[in-house]
């Protein structure tokens, strides 16, 4: 095998439902108010703050000390909601999990989650590029790397949970929380997000995967809407990503969405908390909520009475942590257990997953007796070189007339750099970083730690003149600095257009978290500012720092060189810089389509026929750059693959040779796409089945071998049995629009249903 190679991890083990006899004593010991003291958080926060939806409504203000009275399930966000000094704040945990011990009759530590998104979301940590440059990066390995360090600063301080990965697949990039995702493509989304999940859980921290499920299919892209998806679209896209996390990683918690499915809140929804997941699946962790989503059952869904009805529907379904407090299993629920419309059982069946939780994290043993820890360093070396390295993988280079790469070593050059995200931190990060999620609203607290801004990154790579001219904000109509713009380009040989998104919430930002778009055009009069630019006749390299795919085909036409970066993180402004100078081949892939229009949306590649252009519409649904796009400053050239028929229940075995065929060293993102051609259902034009990532000297060649298990190619029949079917199959390499090389083969046998014990990842190797 090959370093760069997908494989299945093994498939967790263990009893049946995970709960080990000492659990099941201890909460048949416990009284009613300690049980439901084991099933919620508390959070401590701030007055003012907003980083949760509806959080100054519902966030508890009572006094920690009166919250663990009988013990505490979660504390909450302990690091990551102010800028807190790491090593006090380490103290404070410390001592309040001792009181825990000493001064409760259980006498059962708290467990400590915190946001890791991009890396722990905490002051002075390393951030990470966002969930879709990992995507870009077509590379699991990698992202499996970085989860591995983020779960060893989370378990240096005492963490036990981190709420990522997302693994929501994305259907209408309108939608706010694009950037927290990782592609379109649920067989991307589950190979990366996966791979987080095991790099988070090698180091003793449990992974959350967010959010199921079908969050991200909301109407009109709108955060917090109502999903209309068909049993279909949700078993054979949606769930697929949560599938591979629970039964190739071995995943230990799950947050449950926010959204409601054809008029049933997810939160309520037995069939998928249960049958789903732990029937089917085999799930034995922890399913948390998400912050208040068991009191948005009462609030926001109107399917419960109270807040009393809320905690019975939740739990009952299969809701067995209340995040970020106990605004509903605590005096609410006891009211509803009193008044018989709660169970208690389903509070043992909580307490005891809860508790078998922290059997395993070992907290029903800690003492708590060693000094708490000091120094510990959140944005080390190593933090650092995955950071560039991730950030360096995921620029695409979606367009370039031969202008890029620039000389950098050329000191007569004169570079103009212009556009509102040139000069700001900010722009590198994603809504959930600390930065955008906690500082933004905390002026005047400084970064913590070194991210150079895209304009500093190119004056220390390019010798020659680098001027700057900010041109206008993120998104106003303010226009008074083009005028200073344009004199900069006018001056320059080329002029370097950093445009884009600002991360935020709840209308704080362009992305992000209740940041939704009814348009698709670059905020505020970014697009002018660009076209007057390029109206100078200076030739224009577009540079995108982004959260989401912009309808930029008009760039793509005029500009010399378009280049697309979503939000790279505290390396990203040299990575950018290295690709703009040549010393990095950009080897980024889109991760997700560039629109044509917002009227396409929502748009996904995995289209049938019906969902493509042609006579029966005016309206033209194609991408700008379709997914699978990115360039290089070498060619490559794919040749001889080969395949033969496969039995349904087997494995296909694909063959290609890749070869360097320009005059710079390169990496090549090698991706399989296969066309079920009759299906007893319609079946999408293309569907990546595998990728892998080459790295070729000029004129070299790799023969890339794909082992590719038919269920890729299985969906829901007629009677929603998920099944491989025999027939014609088309298979290629190149993107999801573009055929580089080409081969043929029959799935051969009887209609195979695909169970739980059916292979699921591609393996890939160098032949």
């Amino acid at each position: 095998m090959s370093t760069n190679s997908i494989s299945a991890p093994p498939r967790a083990s263990g009893r049946p439902d995970g709960i080990s006899p000492r659990v099941r004593a201890i909460v048949a010991e416990m009284t009613l108010d300690e049980k439901l003291a084991q099933i919620v958080g508390f959070w401590e926060g701030e007055e003012g703050d907003s980083v949760a939806p509806l959080q100054g409504e519902l966030a508890s203000t009572g006094k920690l000390d009166d919250a663990m009275m009988h013990g505490l399930g979660h504390l909450t966000r302990v690091y990551g909601t102010n800028p807190v000094d790491p090593d006090e704040r380490a103290a404070y945990l410390w001592k309040r999990q001792r009181s825990l011990i000493a001064d409760t009759r259980p006498g059962i530590p708290a467990l400590v989650h915190e946001e890791c998104l991009t890396g722990l979301a905490a002051w002075k940590a390393a951030t990470f590029p966002t969930p879709l440059a990992w995507g870009a990066t077509f590379d699991h390995e990698l992202v499996e790397r970085m989860g591995a360090l983020i779960g060893g600063s989370m378990h240096a301080l005492g963490i036990h949970q981190g709420l990522a990965p997302v693994l929501d697949v994305i259907r209408d990039v309108r939608w706010g929380r694009v950037e927290e995702c990782i592609a379109e493509d649920p067989f991307l989304v589950g190979t990366i997000g996966t791979s987080y999940v095991r790099g988070l859980q090698s180091e003793g921290v449990d992974a959350t995967l967010k959010h199921f499920v079908g969050y991200s299919a909301s109407r009109a892209g709108r955060n917090f809407a109502p999903v209309h998806a068909g049993r279909r679209e949700l078993q054979d896209t949606l769930l697929i990503p949560f599938e591979m996390a629970v039964l190739d990683g071995g995943v230990h918690s799950i947050m449950h969405s926010y959204a409601e499915i054809d008029g049933l809140p997810v939160a309520a929804d037995p069939e998928l908390l249960t049958t789903k997941l732990r029937d089917e699946w085999g799930f034995t962790g922890v399913v948390v909520a998400d912050y208040f989503g068991v009191a948005f059952l009462h609030l926001l869904h109107g399917v419960a009475a109270d807040l009393g009805d809320a905690a019975a529907q939740a739990l009952a379904a299969g809701v067995d942590i209340e995040l970020p407090t106990g605004d509903a299993y605590l005096a609410p629920l006891k009211a509803a257990l009193e008044s018989g419309v709660a169970d208690i059982a389903h509070v043992d069946r909580a307490a005891e997953r809860a508790l078998a939780q922290k059997e395993r994290l070992g907290l029903l043993d800690a003492t708590f007796d060693e000094d708490p820890p000091t120094g510990v360093d959140l944005d080390s070396p190593a933090h650092r070189a995955v950071a560039r390295e991730i950030a360096e993988k995921s620029v695409v280079l979606v367009s370039n007339d031969g202008t890029l790469p620039l000389d950098a070593t050329d000191d007569r050059q004169a570079v103009g750099v212009i556009g509102p995200n040139a000069d700001t931190f900010a722009a590198l990060f994603g809504c959930y970083s600390f930065a955008n999620h906690v500082l933004s609203q905390r002026p005047g607290v400084e970064l913590g730690f070194e991210a150079p801004s895209v304009l500093e990154g190119i004056r220390e790579e390019f010798a020659g003149t680098v001027l700057a001219a900010r041109g206008c904000g993120i998104d106003d109509d303010d226009r008074s600095g083009f005028d200073d713009a344009v004199t900069v380009a006018l001056e320059a040989d080329t002029a370097i257009v950093v445009v884009g998104d600002e991360a935020g919430l709840f209308g704080r930002g362009t992305v992000g978290e209740g940041c939704d778009r009814d348009d698709l055009e670059l905020p505020g009069v970014q697009r002018d500012l660009v076209e007057a630019i390029l109206d100078t006749g200076t030739p224009v390299v577009l540079v995108m720092l982004t959260g989401r795919p912009y309808a930029v085909s008009w760039a793509i036409e005029r500009c010399a060189a378009v280049v697309q970066a979503f939000f790279p993180g505290e390396e990203g402004s040299g990575a950018i810089a290295r690709v703009l100078s040549g010393r990095v081949n950009p080897s980024g892939r889109l991760p997700v389509t560039l629109p044509r229009s917002v009227g396409a949306q929502p748009y996904s590649y995995l289209h049938p026929k019906l969902g493509g252009d042609g006579e029966v519409t005016n309206l033209s649904t194609g991408p700008a750059a379709c997914f699978g796009h990115g360039l290089s400053y070498t060619t490559f050239a794919h040749e001889d693959l080969e395949t033969a028929d496969a039995p349904t229940d087997g494995e296909i075995i694909a063959a290609v040779t890749v070869t360097n065929t320009g005059e710079r060293h390169g990496e090549d993102v090698v991706q399989l796409y296969a066309h079920d051609v009759v299906g007893s259902i319609t079946r999408p034009v293309a569907q990546l089945v595998g990728y892998h990532r080459v790295t070729l000297a000029p004129g070299e060649s790799a023969r890339v071998e794909f082992t590719v298990p038919t269920t890729r190619l299985a969906f829901s029949d007629r009677s929603f049995t998920r099944v491989v079917e025999p027939g014609a199959v088309e298979l290629w390499t190149g993107t999801s629009e573009e055929r580089f090389a080409e081969a043929t083969l029959a799935l051969v046998g009887d209609t195979h249903p695909v169970t739980t014990a059916s292979a699921r990842w591609t393996a890939t190797r160098i032949a």
